[in-house]
């Protein structure tokens, strides 16, 4: 796998560590919660978005036994560096083939025609402006990381252009009624300088760490023993790796409803809906379509109409605890 070059300013991406290195916690991991992770990831990867229905439903059903952060990796500091030989893509129509093969693969909906109309140079801008909304605590960084993905990945909207993380910014601020983003605190905290520390930091442990591909989850009992998992992988791949790990962990809560479930989120696909609830996505389709008739919920249409659809509740429900944060190097499949 070649080499991610940084941008000036930020660590190589890339580099490889020892074994051993690779299991030592981080220092600022400290839960209660049996079991920690640490999420590396990349606004602008789709496996990482490809891997949203399992993530969610993990998390929803093991509750508060597991916290989590999220780390930001810099997968593309910009065309004229960036190299992925293993996914045969240096330039913005190969990103765009890649976008289409996970959409194919993973069932969740991607619309990869920004690569042909507006193709973000790099993903930079929106890990800091992660690191930026994580400034104001770790649910607004969760909220504005999901927002970064739809806008991107559904939306055709270019995340690299600083007026669009600002309107992202600016639309959190006016969608919730609880833990919202202060969009003006957000443009500031934008350029502040501990910002681009906080994203220096993210991408120097992913360097320290040997974490080369996105999204990379490892995952770390408080008795010490831990398990890495790289790659797009399906639910019960994930469930086994946490059970071996804390095999003393119980399911908390099923998911059972529909509008339920995409309360608890805030925003949610069918593909997304149909992993929780056990069913194919067109039945659950369905369910969202009827909970929308009924006006239990609401809609919002995208360019890949019907399937690429985001469900949202009419009333906000109380939100999952997060204990996010962020870092990560290149997108893959396995």
């Amino acid at each position: 796998m070649a080499t991610n070059q940084a941008s000036p300013g930020l660590p190589a991406a890339g580099a490889s560590v020892p074994a051993a290195a690779a299991s030592r916690p981080a220092a600022t991991q400290q839960s209660e919660a049996p079991v920690a992770i640490d999420y590396y990831t990349d606004p602008l990867c789709p496996w990482s978005w490809a891997l949203e229905p399992q993530w969610r439903r993990l998390r929803y059903e093991f509750g508060a036994q597991v916290t989590w952060r999220y780390h930001m990796g810099g997968m593309l500091p910009d065309w004229q560096t960036f190299s992925d030989p293993l996914n045969s893509v240096s330039n913005p129509g190969q990103m765009g083939l890649q976008w289409f093969q996970v959409r194919t693969q993973s069932g969740m909906p991607i619309d990869e025609r920004i690569w042909r109309h507006d193709p973000p140079e790099s993903s930079f801008p929106a890990c800091l402006a992660v690191k930026a909304a994580e400034r104001q605590g770790a649910d607004c960084a969760e909220r504005y990381l999901r927002r970064l993905r739809e806008a991107v990945m559904l939306e055709q909207r270019n995340i690299a252009r600083e007026e669009v993380l600002l309107d992202l910014a600016r639309e959190l601020d006016a969608g919730h009624e609880s833990a919202t983003l202060d969009a003006e605190r957000f443009a500031h905290d934008l350029h502040r300088p501990e910002t681009l520390d906080a994203f220096r930091e993210d991408v120097k442990l992913a360097t320290y760490r040997g974490i080369g591909r996105f999204p990379t989850l490892t995952l770390r009992h408080v008795r010490g023993v831990g398990v890495i998992i790289v790659g797009y992988r399906p639910y019960e791949a994930l469930r086994q790796a946490l059970g071996g790990l804390a095999p003393e962990l119980a399911l908390v809560t099923n998911a059972v409803d529909a509008v339920e479930y995409v309360a608890h989120w805030g925003s949610i696909t069918a593909r997304e809906t149909a992993e929780a609830l056990g069913v194919a996505p067109p039945l659950a389709a369905e369910a969202l379509e009827a909970a929308v008739a009924a006006e239990a919920l609401t809609v919002t249409a995208t360019g890949l109409d019907p399937a690429g659809r985001l469900y949202q509740a009419r009333s906000t429900m109380e939100k999952p605890d997060v204990a996010a944060s962020t870092n990560g190097r290149r997108c893959n499949t396995e």
